[in-house]
Order: C-alpha cells, then sequence, then structure tokens
C-alpha cells in the first residue's frame, strides 16, 4: 500500500494511462521473497511470466539488482518446456488431467493478474481489438454503466504528499487504498480502462485495467498539485513522473536514476497538504472543491477578471513589448509563417 502512494505521489501512470499497479507489485513481490529464499537456503528463483511479457524483466531485474547470488529460472523461455507446453491450452489440459487446482480455464476469455492496488486483464479475447473493454466481468467494482444513478461525495485530506483522513475518517496508506477501492469501484472509477501500450520487449500489447483507489486518489492527488505548482515546477514534475513510469514498468523501481527521480519528487510531496472534495458519478470524478491548502499559489483576487486585485494591467505593457522583440525578430528573419 506504501509503495501505491509513492506511485500516486508520482503521478506515475505508464503513457499516461496505466497505474503500473502490477508493475509495482512485481518489485515489492521479489524483495519480500528474496529474504525468505536465503533464509530457507534457496538459490533459484523461479516464475511463471512469458517470454513475451514485461513481467520477466521485472523479476529478473530486481532479483538481480538485490541478490545477484540469486539464480532466476523461467520455465516459459526453457526449450525443453515449451516443446511439451507452446502455450496456454497445453498448461491447462495438463493440470486439469490431474486434478491440479488452477484458476485458469478453456471457459475463462482473458487472464487475470490481482493486487490490491488493481487488476490487469490481458490475454484471450482481449488481444482481439474487436472486444471491447466492457467485456470483462469487474473484480473491484462495476462498469461504469451499471453505477448507482446517484452522485457521491467523496472527501480526502492529504498531509505532506500522504492521504491521512477519507470522509472525516483517519486513514493509514493500506485503509486509504482499501476505503478508496470500494467507494471508487461502486461507482465504477477506474474500472475498464483500455489500454494498447509499448511493451519493454518492443512489442505492443492490450489490456483491459481496474484501478479504482489509484484512479480517485491520483485524481484528487492532481488537483491538488495545481494547486502547489508553478510552471517551472510543473515541467520538472512532469518530466520525473513519466521517467518513473517508465523505470517501474521496466523493473528498475529500485535503480539510481529511479531513485533520484523519487527524491526529486518528494519536494513536491512536502508540499502537498490540503483537503480536495469531488464528485463521484457512473466513472466520472468531478472537482467540487479544495480547502485547507497551505502552500496553494492559487489567488481568487489575482485570477480575478472582475477587478485588478494585486494584478497590475499595466505592467502587461512592457511585459508584451519585450516579447514582441522576439516575435518581429523572427518575422524580419524569414521564420514566420
Amino acid at each position: 500500500a506504501q509503495a501505491g502512494i509513492e506511485v500516486i505521489q508520482c503521478q506515475a501512470m505508464y503513457e499516461g494511462n496505466y497505474w503500473n499497479t502490477t508493475g509495482i507489485a512485481r518489485h515489492i513481490t521479489v524483495r519480500a521473497l528474496l529474504p525468505e529464499l536465503e533464509k530457507r537456503g534457496i538459490s533459484i528463483l523461479s516464475h511463471g511470466a512469458t517470454g513475451r511479457g514485461n513481467d520477466q524483466v521485472r523479476f529478473q531485474l530486481v532479483a538481480n539488482m538485490i541478490n545477484p547470488e540469486i539464480s532466476v529460472y523461467a520455465p516459459w523461455r526453457d526449450q525443453q518446456f515449451l516443446d511439451k507446453f507452446p502455450g496456454r491450452k497445453e498448461m491447462i489440459d495438463y493440470c486439469e488431467d490431474r486434478g491440479l487446482p488452477i484458476q485458469a480455464t478453456h471457459e475463462k476469455p482473458y487472464s487475470t493478474d490481482a493486487n490490491i492496488l488493481g487488476l490487469t486483464h490481458e490475454a484471450g479475447q482481449l488481444e482481439s481489438l474487436n472486444t471491447p473493454a466492457g467485456f470483462i466481468t469487474p473484480g473491484m467494482g462495476v462498469h461504469p454503466k451499471d453505477a448507482p444513478d446517484a452522485v457521491e461525495m467523496f472527501t480526502v485530506r492529504f498531509e505532506q504528499g500522504i492521504p491521512v483522513q477519507i470522509n472525516g475518517e483517519n486513514v493509514t496508506p493500506l485503509s486509504a487504498i482499501e476505503t478508496a477501492n470500494q467507494i471508487s469501484g461502486r461507482n465504477g472509477i477506474g474500472i475498464g480502462i483500455h489500454a494498447v501500450e509499448n511493451r519493454f520487449v518492443g512489442i505492443k500489447s492490450r489490456g483491459v485495467y481496474e484501478s479504482p483507489a489509484m484512479t480517485l486518489l491520483g485524481q484528487c492527488y492532481e488537483f491538488l498539485l495545481q494547486l502547489i505548482l508553478d510552471r517551472r515546477a510543473r515541467r520538472v514534475f512532469n518530466q520525473a513522473s513519466a521517467d518513473i513510469a517508465e523505470q517501474i514498468y521496466q523493473g528498475y523501481w529500485y535503480d539510481p536514476a529511479t531513485r533520484a527521480l523519487r527524491a526529486a519528487i518528494s519536494i513536491y510531496n512536502r508540499l502537498a497538504s490540503g483537503t480536495i472534495i469531488v464528485a463521484l458519478y457512473k466513472g466520472q470524478i468531478s472537482f467540487h472543491s479544495a480547502d485547507e491548502v497551505p502552500h496553494s499559489l492559487y489567488s481568487e483576487d489575482t485570477a480575478s477578471m472582475e477587478g485588478v486585485g494585486d494584478f497590475d494591467h499595466k505592467d502587461s505593457e512592457g511585459f508584451l513589448g519585450v516579447l514582441g522583440v522576439s516575435a518581429r525578430a523572427l518575422n524580419s528573419a524569414g521564420q514566420s509563417e
């Protein structure tokens, strides 16, 4: 849950659409597994990721970074294994013939990875772009069209980037994710997100995602950032955010470059305190109000079109005159259209 909160703080959505719910979970899983393997004298980490996906990279890189002494074995990259099990069908047949308990079946038309941050639906019929995102059966809520025909208000209080209250109740990172999942899911928020993305191995893949809490808390955090980041800070934040999202996706959360980027983002997190209220309705999040934002740069008086306030309109004359020098120079040099 703490890693999920940091992903929200970094606004680390891969290609602007995927909250890296599986990507960050692979890092946390491997990091937790390695000490347990060592305690038991186990020197091999085995995983079931395919040779076409991103998870194989994440498992491998995290293990190599944290404990290079651990070997990584991937059956789906073993030719002897592939000769016997070239695909999911053969593997399912093998398990069913031997009565092995598995969730995958021939009848289920896609596969699902799940954790507290979200679900990833891929493969099977979802590989066809003629299959709509609404084809999936949601596991963390309802499709927007099936959400209640009524607006639900949602209030979250952030302190230095961390959600500490939801609807007036104190929360921990874990309970914040759990509560937001429940509220967001029942309103169709973050359910059935379609994405065709660029995998690290160089191919495009299609996924349908569920990330109710990440979507809701992430949007509320973005509303807060809009109040505290100036133009230069926003530019730095956006670049760091995109880079962190890609680093998570590709298996580099613990990489020094990612740690440096996270440290840069932490400067802005310390300023991110405030209460955000939004309205939820059938998959949509609408801003309602913001309150008690001590580091807000927004001023109603300065922004108002109804009065002068602290902004002297006469200052714009000189400002535009200076800007006009370079604009006229472009024309003189034949560089304008």
